[in-house]
């Protein structure tokens, strides 16, 4: 059963990892989370849920507005051939979330089988806060960004911060 977001929140707080939550209308995409951007500070972000020609997982996260070439990013999160976006059935199987609500968070419900590398952009953990979806999204969740490092690592990830974005490797 994947967690809920109360079971979320005692994780943070059991992790001493400070956050924020503001509740609002579900919101499916970056373009649609637009006004949201203004009333709740810090950085706003997307995920993209990859499957590599091996079946190996990532799940990349970014910068709502990064330029990310699909075509190139398995060079640099070590992909074997070119990466798909994962289904809905194999998101909702592997981390416990619907698309639309694809969140870093979401490696709570990955905890024991470890099939997700998490790759975090380099221009995103420029940021001091980050926003997340808390596993639905009707929601989002400040967190910092060393906040978000120790989360990853409380669920047995070791995150990969890589420059997978365009505005990364111009850094």
């Amino acid at each position: 059963m994947p967690a809920t977001r109360d079971e979320l929140m005692q994780f943070f707080e059991a992790n001493g990892l400070k956050v924020s939550t503001v509740d609002h209308e579900p919101v499916f995409t970056v373009a649609e989370s637009g006004d949201l951007h203004d009333r709740i500070p810090g950085a706003h972000t997307k995920n993209l849920f990859l499957k590599d020609k091996k079946g190996r997982l990532f799940l990349v996260v970014a910068l709502h507005d990064a330029t990310i070439n699909l075509k190139k990013i398995h060079e640099v999160i070590g992909g074997q051939g070119r990466v798909s976006f994962g289904n809905g059935d194999l998101l909702l199987e592997v981390l416990g979330v619907s698309p639309g609500s694809v969140t870093p968070f979401s490696l709570i419900n990955d905890r024991e089988a470890l099939q997700v590398t998490p790759v975090l952009d380099a221009a995103m953990m420029q940021h001091e806060v980050l926003n997340y979806h808390p596993l639905k999204n009707d929601a989002t969740t400040a967190i910092s960004n060393q906040d978000l490092l120790a989360f990853v690592r409380a669920c047995g990830h070791e995150p990969l911060v890589l420059a997978v974005s365009e505005e990364s490797q111009a850094l």
